[in-house]
């Protein structure tokens, strides 16, 4: 990929990253090398340096919830789950999402 997909794609990561993480908080907590894990696999995350100030400003918000909880393989982990307030974001951005990208995608086809 060259630069300008580069930034291309780091741009539209950071547009989505919080939802993403709001949705792998969908179906259960998690922890954060956890939610790592996922979005590094999926290739939404290139830097785990960018997703514990994601999660703090998420708790900030109001959107997820923390708690430690020990750990058999080491010490505590802060366990991240999502709250109503995080589920109705979620929800709106998913209704959104679906038109917008819809629209997008038209666009990009016509465009010679």
């Amino acid at each position: 990929m060259d630069s300008s997909a580069d930034a291309v794609l780091t741009q539209l990561r950071k547009g989505v990253l919080e939802y993403c993480v709001l949705a792998c908080l969908r179906q259960r907590p998690a922890y954060g090398l956890e939610l790592a894990s996922q979005l590094t696999d999926a290739r939404l995350l290139t830097s785990e340096g960018t997703l514990y100030p994601l999660l703090s400003r998420l708790r900030k918000q109001g959107l997820v919830e923390s708690t430690w909880q020990e750990s058999t393989s080491g010490p505590p982990r802060r366990y991240y789950q999502l709250t109503d307030h995080g589920t109705t974001a979620l929800a709106a951005f998913a209704e959104t999402w679906r038109p917008f990208s819809d629209d997008v995608s038209a666009i990009l086809e016509d465009t010679p």
